[in-house]
């Protein structure tokens, strides 16, 4: 299939600016090197905000791609991550949204990261050709769904072929834990250490640990279920103000 292209990102690198968008500059450069490419200075999120605004005034694009981003984006780190915030902004917007994430859970080297993008990229391809295939003209995804696409690092190389495609859940774990230490004068030397639980049965860690590509719905609007609803309006029931 035919895809058309147009690229409007962050003119730096954004990774851990969550869903930050509009962080109150009352100014925000662009850059329109060639056509179809747009540099934003800004968010992911301020990066879609303009392409929908100016890029696409007046008609929305099919879809909106976040990433691929440098280093998964499971779990807790899917909260934080600019590349899931960028997926955030256009499903806000009605318009469907992928965030797409290569890496393993481990920290490989940066060439062995690049080279897992290509095989990344081409599910990418595979997996919107099949959303465009079953939406026959109509929206590629339901609306205020989105997906959370995490491909992991297969071979010494990462050019290898994942071990299957998973339909899974963000894990509820945080595993990135601060640690703060007092330097003494007035400053606080910051590291971050990874503490891995067991990972959550059908979640997103256990499937890129397995080696398959774990693809996460997700809408915008933090609601949780009708269960936790229900547990919500027992616990504040004969509440008054």
């Amino acid at each position: 299939m035919q895809h058309d292209v147009t690229i409007v990102a962050p003119l730096t690198n954004q990774s851990g600016t969550g869903t930050k968008m509009m962080s109150g500059a009352p100014t925000i450069s662009v850059k329109h090197p060639e056509p179809k490419v747009w540099a934003v200075d800004g968010t992911p999120g301020d990066s879609v905000a303009f392409g929908l605004a100016e890029v696409f005034a007046g008609k929305a694009p099919d879809l909106v791609v976040s990433g691929t981003n440098f280093g998964p984006n499971v779990a807790g780190l899917a909260t934080h991550s600019g590349t899931v915030g960028g997926a955030v902004a256009a499903l806000e917007s009605g318009v469907p949204a992928i965030a797409l994430s290569t890496g393993g859970l481990s920290a490989p080297d940066p060439v062995t990261t690049v080279n897992a993008m290509g095989p990344t990229l081409d599910f990418a391809v595979k997996l919107i050709d099949r959303l465009r295939v079953r939406a026959r003209s109509g929206p590629l995804l339901p609306q205020g769904v989105g997906l959370n696409v995490n491909h992991p690092i297969v071979g010494a190389d990462g050019k290898g072929t994942a071990a299957g495609v998973a339909t899974t859940f963000q894990d509820p774990q945080n595993f990135l834990e601060p640690d703060f230490t007092d330097a003494g004068d007035g400053t606080w030397k910051v590291s971050v250490k990874v503490a891995l639980k067991p990972a959550a049965k059908g979640g997103d860690i256990e499937a890129v640990a397995a080696g398959k590509i774990a693809v996460s719905p997700m809408n915008s609007d933090w609601n949780t279920g009708p269960v936790d609803h229900a547990v919500t309006s027992a616990l504040i029931a004969g509440l008054r103000p």
